[in-house]
């Protein structure tokens, strides 16, 4: 096979996505998917302006909308009496920062960026197993469990949580949440979705546990997340996040939640693992991009939206990297890649560990938290202005991040910028939480 200017490892939504920022540029792109075809699973994802405005500059928003829903509002309420907590104007943040908040189907959102490099002419492979990697001096190469092999000026491993890649650059394992998720969709003519506002994303927070709900394909389907922290998993079992913890997590919960357990697919559950930041993504021609860089638990709801940035940025490099006769310095747009996103993605992982611990508290700390959120004005965008305004290029563009305050300022006077969760003013966490 002839040489492209880029191997892309891993076809999934952070894969696709910078293969096509890459070939928008003029690079050629082959990419490498182990599965023996295209597909992704799983339900609903949400994408804030921060991706919305990155699927506007590929020209893919409209259709990224047709597909899914713009919803109204995001509500936090309290899953065991139900009572909102919380909420934010999703109209009035499209006004805010020029971009909407958007609710789609996975596998929707995948299917359009696989079209868009089908379009943009991708070189597309399945059954290609990465096993190895190594850089070859002015590129990289890949080496497929079938002993092929495959060479670039540049590789970018999006491989995932497992990735191989990731241990050129750190000697670590994901790291267990305890915490396992369930998922599920009911049709639209169900009495179930009849008790829902479908211009709502709802987010039900409790003692240990939490569930979502949103509406999907045009309101066609109702999305279902339920959330728990498995007692199986803190005391060492293999057989953690069965059915049956799942019910006993949710029985003190409100009738609306436990009602909807029963449309969850319970044949099968997701795990809930992250791994520590790590500051160095870049070896040399090989770059690390998506889960396998930056995996992160779900609180924000910023996964797959980091995986897009990234495509995006290393895309943005490469144009201001690349001389008249098409050649690209790869060692300035990496380094340039290099010095800003390790460090937003470090916030955003450490955050949703915080924001996650803050979603399950019980007794007093629950009565503390119910209470901040009650008093946060709903067009207070200090908790999101760091997050959801325009991708940065360079550190200097990154945002600063809010200061938090003690969940004991609920008893009290306080500012209303985020929540501290252990109650002491003197502890400085790594990152805070954002309400979102």
């Amino acid at each position: 096979m002839s040489h492209p200017d880029v191997i892309v490892v891993g076809g999934g939504i952070g894969g696709l996505g910078a293969a096509y920022s890459l070939t928008r540029q003029g690079l050629g792109v082959r990419l490498l998917e182990r599965a023996p075809a295209f597909g992704e699973v799983g339900a609903g994802i949400q994408l804030a302006p921060n991706c919305t405005r990155i699927l506007d500059d590929y020209g893919l928003l409209d259709e990224a909308k047709s597909l899914g829903v713009v919803p109204d509002a995001m509500v936090m309420r309290d899953a065991v009496d139900g009572a909102e907590l919380t909420r934010l104007d999703l109209r009035d943040l499209e006004r805010r920062y020029g971009y909407p908040y958007l609710v789609i189907h996975r596998s929707d959102l995948h299917g359009l960026l696989l079209r868009a490099c089908e379009r943009a002419g991708v070189e597309l492979i399945t059954d290609a197993r990465v096993d190895a990697y190594e850089n070859t001096g002015g590129g990289a190469r890949v080496t497929l469990a079938s002993g092929a092999t495959h060479e670039a000026g540049l590789v970018i491993a999006a491989d995932g949580l497992h990735s191989a890649a990731r241990k050129l650059l750190a000697d670590d394992e994901p790291v267990s949440s305890a915490y396992v998720a369930y998922r599920g969709t009911v049709p639209a003519g169900s009495p179930r979705v009849s008790r829902v506002d479908l211009g709502e994303v709802a987010v039900y927070v409790g003692p240990g546990c939490h569930f979502v709900h949103y509406g999907l394909r045009g309101g066609k389907l109702l999305n279902q997340v339920a959330v728990f922290e498995s007692p199986k998993a803190l005391a060492g079992r293999e057989d953690w996040g069965t059915p049956d913890e799942l019910d006993a997590a949710f029985a003190r919960t409100c009738d609306f939640v436990r009602d909807g357990l029963p449309f969850m697919w319970r044949d099968k559950w997701w795990r809930m693992f992250d791994r520590d930041p790590i500051t160095t993504w870049v070896d040399d021609r090989i770059a690390l991009l998506g889960d396998c860089a930056h995996p992160p638990l779900q609180y924000i709801a910023q996964g797959a939206i980091m995986a897009v940035e990234d495509g995006w940025v290393l895309g943005e490099h490469v144009a201001r990297n690349r001389a008249a006769d098409g050649s690209v310095d790869w060692s300035a747009a990496l380094a340039a890649y290099q010095a800003v996103r390790p460090e937003h993605c470090r916030r955003v992982l450490t955050t949703s560990r915080t924001w996650g611990e803050l979603w399950h508290l019980d007794g007093l700390a629950r009565e503390q938290r119910n209470a901040l959120l009650r008093a946060r004005d709903t067009y207070d965008y200090a908790f999101t202005d760091w997050l959801y305004g325009p991708t940065a290029l360079t550190p200097e563009q990154e945002p600063d991040m809010f200061t938090p305050i003690p969940l004991s300022s609920a008893t009290g006077p306080g500012r209303r910028t985020a929540i501290d969760r252990t109650g002491d003013p003197t502890w400085r966490p790594k990152e805070s939480s954002q309400c979102s």
